[in-house]
């Protein structure tokens, strides 16, 4: 393995060199970048221009030009830009937004293609997959900035509009139930009775959940409390104990239940060091949560304890996410009245000059970051589906996974611990692939939602004619495309005990 990484990373090292030579040299010659002083007038056009020649060095060849910026990457600098600013301060700012903008997007996206994509082959040619499929390649299809200008315009411009009343009409709330009735007939399991009985509640609870968050204008002033978070908690409890040992045994399912009994007791007893926290003591939190869980597992675990630690850190740490969801709720109607009723941003980053507490800081983060995130999602979202939908199927007819079902196991455990792990291998390079792509910038979703991010510094470089940013943004992009592939390797390894990297 380590000889493997390091003939991998020499190997690298020349590919990334061979190419900034040949990046800077397009770079260099793709223009003129006096071009916007040659049209100034006065006499301050000369002086101007000769600043320029001599911070661009544009006086000297393109392959010395090359070698100076060499040098200076070795000594670890990045250069200025033709306006003289440091680069790396430039890239530093950049690679934040980006960061900020596609990351979550990409989790995301992954996570729940991912779901949807095995579920979808576990119930082939049924109603969930024709939707599922349906919706994949509508969704693949659509332009990013069509989708993107629809989003500003439904979920930014109208849902603002429609928080200063926001009481849901009874078609939309019929409308709503219909698709969700729909939903839960399709997924449910089972005869024409089982499936109209699955939509008839899905319907009817969704009927009254709206009206009754209509009637107390719950969007107004949101939060989920102690009752719903001890609801959710135990039933993500229940859930990850059934998906990752079954209810044969108690020991995993009251181990993952104190864990969320637990977290939601300390949500109130915690209540003064969560009003304003910081983020170093949320990391603190996060890792008290996981030793605690896991001490609950072991000691609640029996015959199953290696389960049931698995089972009760996973319980804590979503019961923590939805204590953290539950917070922000909180101080979404403080927030929504410090930005005039505007909590979803069009454009930028951050609300300009604003200042608050924790919650409201986050939130103002969430409030710009929740349109770029849909259109990432929902573009890449189809091509997770179909490439776990299209894994899963081939997995689950080979012979060892008829073997597993041959011997007697529960199907939970064939499809978790044999078909699923091998199904994520080609998911595993689409993963490294669209992680070191997304570091480069989204180029697009940027231009239309004014993030000045790694799309946006490398468009702007290639325009000026300027080296020294398109440089820095080749040098992170291609690092990233080096590094995640070669853990993607490494992840193949881990998933297929039959490949060996050597």
């Amino acid at each position: 393995m380590i000889a493997f990484i390091a003939r991998r990373l020499v190997t690298s090292f020349f590919v990334l060199l061979a190419a900034t030579m040949v990046i800077f040299g397009l770079t260099s010659i793709a223009g003129d970048p006096l071009a916007d002083l040659r049209e100034l007038p006065g006499p301050d056009r000369e002086r101007r221009m000769a600043d320029r020649i001599e911070r661009m060095n544009l006086d000297s060849p393109v392959w010395l030009r090359y070698l100076s910026w060499l040098g200076d990457l070795f000594r670890g600098s990045l250069g200025v830009n033709r306006d003289g600013q440091d680069v790396a301060v430039l890239l530093r700012d950049a690679l934040s937004a980006t960061l900020q903008l596609v990351v979550a997007a990409t989790v995301l996206a992954v996570v729940i293609g991912v779901i949807v994509g095995i579920i979808s082959a576990l119930r082939q040619y049924s109603a969930f997959d024709y939707g599922v499929t349906l919706a994949a390649f509508v969704c693949f299809s659509l332009p990013l900035f069509w989708v993107a200008v629809m989003l500003k315009q439904y979920i930014a411009i109208e849902f603002n509009d429609w928080l200063r009343d926001p009481v849901i009409p009874p078609l939309v709330i019929g409308v709503l139930a219909l698709a969700a009735g729909l939903i839960w007939a399709a997924i449910a399991i089972g005869d024409r009775r089982t499936k109209l009985a699955a939509f008839g509640a899905g319907a009817a609870v969704t009927v009254v959940t709206l009206t009754l968050l209509s009637a107390t204008r719950w969007f107004a002033d949101p939060g989920i409390g102690v009752v719903g978070l001890a609801v959710l908690a135990g039933g993500t409890a229940i859930g990850l104990t059934v998906l990752i040992s079954g209810l044969q045994y108690r020991g995993p399912l009251y181990a993952a239940l104190a864990a969320a009994g637990l977290g939601v007791l300390l949500s109130e007893i915690l209540d003064p060091v969560l009003a304003d926290p910081s983020w170093t003591e949320m990391f603190g939190l996060a890792l008290v949560t996981v030793a605690v869980c896991a001490a609950l597992g072991y000691g609640l675990g029996g015959l199953l304890r290696h389960q049931a630690i698995t089972g009760a850190v996973a319980t804590g740490l979503v019961t923590g996410g939805l204590i953290f969801l539950d917070r922000m709720l909180q101080a979404f109607a403080a927030y929504s009245d410090r930005v005039r009723g505007r909590p979803i941003s069009t454009i930028g980053s951050r609300t300009p000059n604003f200042t608050g507490d924790f919650w409201e800081t986050n939130l103002d983060a969430a409030g710009h970051l929740l349109l770029p995130t849909m259109a990432l999602i929902l573009i890449s979202l189809a091509t997770y589906t179909r490439y776990s939908r299209s894994s899963m199927l081939e997995v689950m007819n080979l012979d060892y996974v008829r073997t597993a079902r041959a011997k007697g196991l529960p199907e939970r455990t064939v499809i978790t611990k044999h078909a699923f792990r091998n199904g994520m291998i080609p998911i595993t390079t689409l993963m490294a692939v669209d992680f070191a792509s997304v570091i480069g910038g989204a180029i697009v979703t940027e231009n239309v939602f004014g993030w000045q991010g790694m799309g946006n510094l490398f468009i702007e470089g290639l325009q000026q004619v300027d080296p020294a940013p398109v440089m820095a943004f080749f040098i992170v992009s291609g690092t990233a495309i080096v590094v995640f592939n070669m853990l993607a390797d490494i992840v193949y390894a881990y998933l297929d005990p039959r490949i060996r990297l050597s």
